[in-house]
Order: C-alpha cells, then structure tokens, then sequence
C-alpha cells in the first residue's frame, strides 16, 4: 500500500475587549492511497488492486460571549467539503469481476450552525446547554448515481454538580450525529482472507441519544477514580448487510435499523507513595460494552459488528530522581473484535500486549529509552465461519483458524538537545 497526504492548516483569534473574543479556523487535508494486491494457488490466482483520491475541506467560526463570571455564551458555523474518488479492479484467473460501486465519486457539503451557554447557577452547580442544527447534501456519480439531503437537528444538556472539593457528578443528555466514513462508498478486498466488500455510497450517519452519568472521586495527593455509565439509543446503525446484484450477493456496509450501546469505563490514577513506593505511579482505565442490534441477514439479535465487549489498559511508572531514571510498564489488555457478513462471522482476537522500559537521564540534554516490546510475546488469532449460501441457511460453518505470533521486539532511542 503506497498513501501520500498533505494537511494544511490555520488559526486566527482575536480579543475584542475583555469579553467578547472570535476564533477562525480552517483545513484542508488530501490523501492518495495505492493497495494492490495478489494470491497464487494451485488453480486459482487472485489480483485486486483500489486507487483513491480523497479530501476535506473545513471552515469554522466561532464567536464568544462572557456576560459575567456565571454566564458565557458561545454561537458559530462551520461548513465542510469532502470527496472521494475510487477506482477498484478484481480479476479472478485473469476474468474482471464486476462489483457493486467499484468506480465512483462521492462528494459531501456539510453545514453546520450551532449556539451554547453556561451558567454557573451556584459555587458547585454549572449547567449548560446547546443546539447544532446540521444539513448535508451527498452525491455519487460513476457506478452509483445519487443525491440526498439530511438535515438534523443535535440538542444538548449537561449539568456538572461539585458536593465537595474532591467530588464532582456530571450528567449528560445529548443527540449526536457520526460522521461518514468514505471508505465504505468503494469497494475493497482482502486478498489473503478471501473477504470482498462492496462499496455503498447510499448510506445515512449513525445518530444517537446518548444518557451518562460519571461520578469523579479524588483522594489523597493526586489520586482520582472515574466511573462513567452510558447508554446509547441508535437509529440507522452501520454495520454489515448482503446487497444483491444480478452478478451475485455481496456483502457491504449499510443501515440495518435501530439499535443500543451500553458501557461502563472505569479510570483511575493512584499514586504509591502512601503504599511504600515514593515516585510511582499506576494509571489503569477500561471499558465494558453491551450493544444489541438486528442482524440483516438472520433477521435475530446480535452485537454489533466491530464493537470490543472489553477494553484495558494499565500504565505503570516509577521516578528515581537520585538515579536519573524512569522505569515502568504498559499492558494493554487483550480484546474481541466480531463481524457478522452475511455468509460468514469473522473474530478476530488480540493478545494482551506488554512493554517494559526504563529512560535514563545521563545528562541534562541527553536521554537514552530502552524497551522491550511485546514482552509476554502477544500474538492474534482471527477465526472465520463460512457458510454456503449465507448465514441464513442452516449448514454446518467451513472454519478456517490462524494464530499469529508476532515475538519480541528491543528499542532504543537516544535523544539529545543542541542549545537552550
């Protein structure tokens, strides 16, 4: 895969007076990404190749307003131009295969106006509220020819209540809208797990209500543990389903209906000195999800495709100032990816990863990191079920199973500051 970007950028801001203050900003990013690919096999060879041009361009403003230390009042815009570009080609034994949206340009115009205010209506009480109203306009050409406009409308509210000095409750109410990723207007393969994906330019954005509520507690000398409950109502969930077409049935992402996501994260920092070990510290966070949505093809309840039941991560570091020194580990919990196409479920299964490093400080503009990576030797296993003719029908599934090792890797960096 060859890619080549560019992103360019500004920001300009300015006072006026002691209360009012405007921000502009503006981006312009491209990219060009090349993927080609092929697979060789007794009676069979495979050559898939995808060229893609793809942009975005952003404008915002944003105009500020404090009407007194307990009252401040934001209102702005933003407009936002995107495009996409692909070019797909599938050859079977040297025979084209035709795919769904396999040459095709998407553009998006997105408009957005949007308005705040927060009012400290008491030492521990802050509430805010706000309002985005959003219009889209999205147009394919090539393969696919088509043109919709979206509008939505995106309230918000939230309230944050402080009891004491080390206790906050914040609670949150609030429509959100995603945003479309333009990968899934074209259609791509992967050659080596024999997985097709035809592209679907007819697709909405994800919306959802979203509730929460997070209860902050810190203690002793910069210790702290936040517990976050959310619950997510969603409407025209993106997840995989079958499109068919006189050359056959392929899968493909689109809107599958309504659905819900329910998590629990758990953040915490703990400093070790009141434990005996002076200078350390362990950060750990995680996140349990439940989500329930309508499979396409079974038409039964499943999770959703893609989505991690289980995430953690735990970031242990300790300072030798009399040393120079800084030693510790990070381990990022093993994880459970599933996606249910409508001929096959694929999982896909990280192992828990471990680095260990120490950075030493011989002088003040040296620093030498040394780490070994992978250090419990973290490997994947990806797990597929095929079925004949689609999950639907009932036959027994042709699984294929790999189990991946990766090894062990050592780094080391020097870094040294010339001046200053």
């Amino acid at each position: 895969m060859d890619t080549e970007s560019l992103e360019l950028g500004g920001r300009w801001s300015r006072n006026f007076g002691t209360r009012t203050g405007l921000e502009l900003v503006a981006i312009q990013q491209t990219e060009q990404v090349t993927i080609a690919s092929n697979f060789d096999a007794p009676g069979e060879s495979v050559a898939f190749s995808r060229e893609s041009d793809l942009g975005e361009s952003i404008g915002r403003a944003k105009l500020s307003y404090r009407h007194s230390d307990k009252l401040s009042f934001e209102a702005g815009a933003e407009g936002a131009f995107n495009w996409l570009e692909g070019e797909t080609r599938l050859a079977v034994n040297g025979a084209p295969v035709d795919l769904p949206a396999a040459d095709v340009r998407v553009e998006e115009k997105r408009g957005e106006v949007f308005g705040k205010a927060v009012w400290l209506a008491h030492p521990k009480l802050t509430l805010e509220g706000g309002l985005r109203y959003e219009g889209s306009n999205i147009s394919s050409e090539g393969d696919v020819e088509l043109e919709k406009t979206l509008y939505f409308l995106k309230p918000r509210a939230a309230l944050s209540w402080a009891p004491s000095g080390a206790t906050q409750v914040r609670l949150r109410v609030e429509r959100v809208v995603g945003q479309l990723d333009f990968d899934d207007f074209v259609s791509s393969d992967s050659v080596n797990a024999s997985t097709l994906t035809a592209g679907n330019p007819d697709l909405n954005p994800e919306q959802e209500w979203v509730i929460e509520a997070a209860l902050e507690q810190r203690f002793w000398d910069g210790g702290a543990i936040v517990l976050t409950v959310r619950r997510s109502s969603l409407t025209d969930v993106i997840d995989r389903a079958p499109i068919r077409t006189p050359d056959g049935v392929f899968d493909a992402p689109a809107n599958i209906g309504d659905g819900t996501r329910e998590e629990l994260a758990v953040n915490l920092t703990l400093p070790l000195a009141k434990l005996g070990l002076k200078g350390a510290q362990l950060q750990a966070e995680s996140t349990w999800r439940r989500s329930e949505v309508t499979d396409p093809t079974t038409l039964q309840t499943r999770e959703i495709s893609g989505l991690r039941p289980l995430e953690w991560e735990l970031h242990f570091t300790h300072d030798l100032p009399r040393l120079n020194t800084t030693w510790g580990a990070n381990v990022f919990g093993s994880w459970r990816e599933t996606y249910y196409r409508f001929d096959e479920v694929d999982i896909v299964k990280l192992k828990t990863f471990v680095e260990l490093f120490a950075e030493v400080r011989p002088r003040s503009d040296v620093n030498v990191r040394l780490a070994l990576m992978n250090a419990g030797d973290r490997g994947q296993r990806r797990t597929r079920y095929v079925y004949a003719g689609g999950r639907d029908v009932v036959a027994a599934p042709e699984v294929f199973d790999r189990d991946l090792q990766f090894g062990r890797m050592f780094y080391v960096r020097v870094r040294k500051t010339f001046g200053g």
